[in-house]
């Protein structure tokens, strides 16, 4: 490889917290179940807090704990002020959160402020309501088209397959852009704006470090809900990477998402977080256009959104450069840095996405250690630390709605959200008591335990323990800035302004190294050369 060449650079460095944190989402159904029930919950994350200030994590977001009838794992929520039984008691909350701050870790919370559960009692009065109420108005209820109002008012999609129209008795149509238990909300109501206002300072009251907003890029509609385009493939067909459906803004011919509007909501929300001292928010947004992602974090909108370019390539050098050096790009335009992830509970796990096998848990541990080279924040999923594959599960078990909205068509995401395995040699692994859990713990989980896994020094969870170690404490990993080196086909490196080198061998053959002494990589170097589908770390 030759010298430095071209350049890319995040903003300029800042002291925040979250803005190179080591984040951890903590997907709350299938971490650690702490009753017997064969659901995690609040108590079972508090007794593994130090599995994850073992591995080096400083930031755990966990998944909605609200109240829900669960016909979308807790994104449907009848009371964002609450938490569902299942999951535990403010009581527990407030420990955790206590636990979490003395062990000098952060804490995000997820909101959802697009939709609620079809159970949550202002959507249960406005169907008990007459159409044109006030009680509707919350919602977006419309009259259908046709004869009799009969067919829906438009010709939206559902993310989860079908119709974003449900009819109701008295012949109206509600809209709902995921399942029919999850109404969207009217965000032209100031009802639903005040209301999570009141939701927002509830948490913080408790003491919770910030938001991850969910369908950060939904909420606004457009006027008169038009019709999609006939020729737009937002008319026919919803944006999935094969294990899970994504709420993709496809531009300006879908007009689910990314309207305008949107963005006076995010001000409203960055106006109750800032009532706080070092809060933050950090937002899904699934927008395309560059320049229309960063325009969710300008100075009074989000802190932070999670970069998902990682999560769209292949492991391919030229296009993960292309995405490194686009994303890196954007958030800089607004003096912001990255918050990179690889995975997450709506995306098939990087250990499928990247090849079956061996194969691909080789090109995950490879992007790992790129991902946690790169200027900025990074957060992995749980398990992602354990290189877990997805696994099928028997049709019988699935729970995704994508499963039945389609037809039986698109299996959805069950497959990366199956309980955490633990310890010892059969199903579930140490994660419940209970020996039917929510979800079913596969066989294929028993090597890739976290026992096993802590007792092996080649395992994909020390290495990633490793890399976080170094991350945190070797100066070469500081700055915003990076330079990509020339290399061969196939190949890249890049030098951190702190000094690291990263380099990735996407070809067929090895490679000779950058100048440097290696410092970890992620399968061992052959006759001094890097391998196919590896990484390594130098300085």
């Amino acid at each position: 490889m030759t010298s430095p060449a071209n350049s890319s650079a995040a903003s300029s460095s800042t002291s925040a917290w979250w803005s190179g944190t080591v984040g951890y989402q903590v997907y709350i159904r299938s971490f650690a179940d702490s009753n017997g029930d064969g659901v995690g919950d609040l108590r079972g994350i508090r007794e593994h807090l130090g599995y994850l200030e073992l591995i080096g994590v400083k930031t755990i977001w966990i998944t909605p704990f609200y109240p829900s009838p669960m016909n979308d794992a807790g994104y449907d929520v009848s009371d964002p002020r609450d938490i569902d039984p299942s999951f535990g008691t403010l009581a527990d909350l407030d420990e955790l959160v206590a636990e979490i701050h003395d062990r000098g870790m952060k804490l995000l919370i997820d909101v959802v402020p697009n939709h609620s559960s079809s159970e949550h009692p202002w959507f249960v009065e406005a169907l008990a309501a007459e159409p044109g109420s006030a009680a509707r108005d919350r919602y977006i209820f419309r009259e259908g088209k046709g004869p009799e109002g009969a067919e829906p008012p438009n010709n939206w999609k559902s993310i989860f397959g079908g119709s974003v129209w449900q009819r109701v008795p008295d012949g109206q149509w509600y809209l709902h852009i995921f399942d029919a238990s999850q109404p969207d909300f009217n965000w032209d109501n100031p009802d639903v704006r005040e209301d999570l206002g009141t939701t927002l300072r509830f948490w913080f009251d408790r003491g919770i470090d910030g938001l991850r907003i969910d369908v950060a890029h939904g909420m606004a509609k457009p006027e008169g809900l038009p019709d999609v385009p006939a020729d737009s493939p937002v008319a026919h067909a919803v944006h999935h990477d094969g294990g899970g459906v994504i709420p993709v803004a496809e531009g300006a011919s879908d007009p689910r998402f990314d309207n305008d509007g949107v963005h006076d909501i995010h001000r409203y929300i960055r106006s109750v977080v800032d009532e706080y001292t070092q809060r933050a928010s950090i937002g899904e947004v699934w927008v395309a256009d560059p320049a229309r992602f960063a325009d969710y974090l300008r100075p009074d909108e989000l802190h932070q959104a999670f970069s998902f370019g990682l999560t769209e390539v292949a492991f391919d050098a030229e296009q993960i450069v292309a995405a490194i050096t686009r994303e890196l790009a954007t958030v800089a335009s607004v003096g912001k840095v990255p918050a990179w992830t690889l995975s997450n509970h709506d995306l098939t796990r990087p250990a499928t996405r990247y090849g079956d096998g061996e194969l691909g848990r080789m090109r995950a541990r490879a992007m790992l250690l790129v991902e946690m080279a790169l200027p900025g924040a990074f957060y992995l999923y749980n398990g992602e630390e354990l290189g877990l594959p997805n696994i099928e599960i028997p049709d019988g078990a699935l729970q995704d709605p994508t499963w039945e909205r389609s037809g039986h068509t698109e299996r959805g995401r069950d497959g990366a959200r199956l309980p955490l395995p633990w310890d010892g040699e059969k199903p579930p692994f140490g994660f419940s008591t209970n020996a039917h859990p929510w979800l079913p713990s596969p066989v294929e989980y028993a090597p890739l335990t976290v026992e096993k896994q802590l007792e092996d020094p080649h395992s994909t969870l020390n290495l990633v323990r490793l890399a976080i170690e170094i991350r945190e404490s070797n100066p070469a990993l500081s700055g915003d800035h990076i330079d990509w080196y020339g290399a061969p086909a196939g190949c890249f490196a890049f030098r951190r302004s702190g000094g690291l080198v990263c380099a990735l061998n996407s070809s067929d053959v090895a490679i000779d190294l950058p100048p440097g002494d290696v410092v970890v990589s992620s399968i061992p170097l052959v006759d001094g050369q890097l391998p196919p589908n590896a990484a390594v770390w130098l300085v």
